[in-house]
């Protein structure tokens, strides 16, 4: 089995592949999915494994940032990964998945993220769950009564993407945000000129939103300030649709302002759906990564990654002033012992209690190493 990245011509054996494995794509769809399919081919991230001269599984590899605690990690989303039905059960995606994750490394990112349709397979490759993808659903009069100031918004489209690209990032490096990507400016004209979407622009936040249940619904597929008058004008934009809408389901944080904004709050449903992280270059991503300014660590660590041996051996892993930094160390004594899931565990924040309940962290004094990497992640994103 040969596994390369296709050509731009050759993008349409992702159509085939997809169709067999998830259901058909109807012209419309796929004409929208293409162009996002032939740019990651154009950028030489659009891979396929082949059996002779048939596509017999795909994936690729998105280029964008994770922000973790206000800092831009560069990563790739890994996505649409699929194998030919008929080529299930041969190993096919554990060699894709395998050889992806060394692209990862030569393309220079510290970190990969995906979505997983199983978790066993990203497991024995040392991804491990890390956040969540959250929707609750809001009632509109209750973000009709939210109290807001006018401010300065107007209407978004493609011609205003590196514009928007620009202000989320600065709203999530304010908050310290854990999780969130962002997208390089042509992925944002694509979201931009997605149809029955609309967009709105302020100084310091941002709006995406589209009707739902045959208009009797609003859905929130982004919303994000840096300010509370920014984010309680966006809020009220969406709240003005109580007249037609009766509820709204927002893709938001776990920690969103917007669940302490409405007068009543008593009950609200959520849904969740997790992604995985995988750290692909320890010093990498633990250099790129912020970290709260007030805390220090400075903890001994042996890691064995067999994927990945770069990363395996000794380590001393100092953080101080917001920022962090691993370091190749002799063997000792009180070392913290971790594999490629505790590690990608650990970075994402999941507490050093829980990954020793979980078996995924022996060893050594790591409680310095829970307040370092104390983190709530989340994305806004799906792919």
């Amino acid at each position: 089995m040969e596994i390369r990245a296709l050509a731009p011509d050759e993008v349409d054996a992702v159509r085939d592949i997809r169709a067999r494995a998830f259901g058909p794509l109807p012209d419309a769809v796929w004409a929208r999915r293409s162009r996002l399919v032939r740019q990651a081919a154009e950028a030489g991230r659009q891979f396929a494994a082949f059996d002779g001269r048939e596509v017999v599984a795909t994936g690729a590899l998105l280029d964008l940032v994770q922000w973790w605690h206000g800092r831009a990690v560069p990563a790739a989303g890994v996505s649409a990964v699929t194998v030919a039905p008929e080529e299930r059960g041969r190993g096919l995606g554990r060699r894709l998945m395998t050889d992806l994750l060394e692209r990862c490394a030569e393309l220079g990112h510290p970190l990969a993220m995906l979505y997983p349709a199983t978790t066993r397979l990203y497991r024995s490759l040392g991804w491990e769950h890390a956040g969540g993808w959250h929707h609750v659903d809001l009632s509109t009069e209750a973000l009709r009564t939210i109290a807001a100031e006018r401010v300065p918004v107007r209407r978004a489209g493609p011609g205003d993407a590196a514009e928007v690209a620009a202000v989320i990032g600065r709203a999530h490096r304010a908050a310290r945000d854990c999780g969130p990507v962002g997208w390089p400016e042509a992925r944002w004209r694509e979201h931009l000129d997605a149809p029955d979407v609309y967009h709105y622009l302020a100084e310091d936040g941002f709006l995406s939103y589209r009707w739902a249940d045959g208009n009797a619904g609003l859905e929130v597929l982004r919303l994000v300030a840096a300010s509370e008058r920014t984010l309680r004008a966006l809020w009220a934009i969406v709240g003005s649709g109580s007249s037609t809408a009766e509820s709204v389901r927002a893709c938001v944080s776990p920690m969103d302002p917007v669940l302490w904004l409405p007068r009543e709050r008593e009950h609200e449903a959520v849904d969740r759906s997790q992604w995985m992280l995988r750290v692909v270059d320890a010093p990498a991503a633990v250099a790129a990564r912020g970290f709260p300014a007030g805390v220090a660590a400075a903890v001994p660590l042996e890691i064995d990654d067999p994927q990945r041996p770069a990363n395996s051996g000794h380590w001393r892993l100092e953080i101080k002033d917001g920022e962090g930094r691993l370091e190749r160390s002799a063997a000792g004594e009180g070392a913290v012992r971790l594999g490629p899931r505790g590690l990608s565990a650990l970075y994402a924040g999941i507490p050093v209690p829980t990954l020793r309940r979980a078996g995924m962290l022996h060893g050594g004094d790591a409680e310095a190493l829970g307040a370092a990497f104390a983190a709530t992640p989340f994305s806004l994103d799906y792919f």
